[in-house]
């Protein structure tokens, strides 16, 4: 599948385009799941081109680099919710000025300070389902409107909820090709990547963050804890929302 066949899929009715693309990420997916990630995002590159992107919550660079290996000056989306680590913003400057990649920052349509206004503050504390939903599902699905497919860093072995992870799938929600290159990989994996290539990481993954999100909702794991046990912890949200 190349590019020219990536547009005959967009054509037609709008039924008829998610059905050819739904079909041809379907069809990915088994092709690709023996593929190396760098294999599977040539592959993005190859059939979508402009049309694909890498989101990066900037925990790692890890995709993005891979990407631009790929797709040099890839665009990489990153969102701002107003409540990251210093770390995480050095990260993504520091990515934006020495990876070949586009780094786009996608805020939320409010502030801080105007969500503290309308909703009351520390949202996040009381209603996280919808600080997640103002200041990351909705900033993300308007900011990949232009894209047809997108790619993220999703790994089966991070929880449960992501252990059936496809390589490349169908996202329903947003009705675009979900590329998850490293979807196979382990932590192993990534650090030995990391090593070989020197690539940018979160220094708060080396002070007991395994997995990184906004501030107020993330804390350092315990030993023996799953990787994400930090993120929204004491409560029985997993997710952000951005998968599901």
């Amino acid at each position: 599948m190349n590019t020219v066949q990536a547009d005959q899929a967009e054509s037609g009715t709008e039924n008829d385009q998610d059905a050819a693309l739904k079909a041809l990420a379907e069809q990915a997916g088994r092709d690709l799941e023996d593929a190396s990630a760098l294999e599977i995002l040539q592959w993005a590159a190859d059939t979508f081109g402009k049309k694909f992107c890498v989101t990066s919550s900037m925990e790692d660079a890890v995709v993005a680099h891979l990407a631009s290996r790929a797709m040099p000056g890839v665009d990489v989306v990153f969102l701002d919710t107003g409540y990251h680590f210093p770390e995480t913003i050095g990260t993504r400057d520091a990515v934006e000025a020495v990876m070949d990649v586009n780094v786009i920052t996608l805020t939320p349509r409010q502030t801080v300070a105007e969500q503290d206004a309308e909703y009351g503050p520390k949202l996040h504390d009381r209603n996280p389902d919808l600080c997640c939903a103002l200041r990351k599902v909705k900033p993300l699905e308007e900011g990949l409107t232009q894209y047809t497919a997108w790619a993220t860093g999703l790994r089966r072995d991070e929880s449960p909820t992501r252990a059936n992870t496809p390589v490349v799938g169908w996202d329903e929600k947003r009705r675009k090709v979900k590329i998850s290159p490293i979807a196979r990989w382990t932590q192993d994996d990534v650090d030995a990547y990391v090593a070989e290539h020197g690539v940018l990481t979160n220094p708060l993954l080396m002070d007991g963050y395994p997995s990184v999100g906004c501030a107020p909702c993330t804390r350092r794991v315990l030993e023996g804890e799953d990787a994400r046990a930090g993120r929204w912890a004491g409560r029985s949200k997993t997710e952000c929302g951005l998968h599901g």
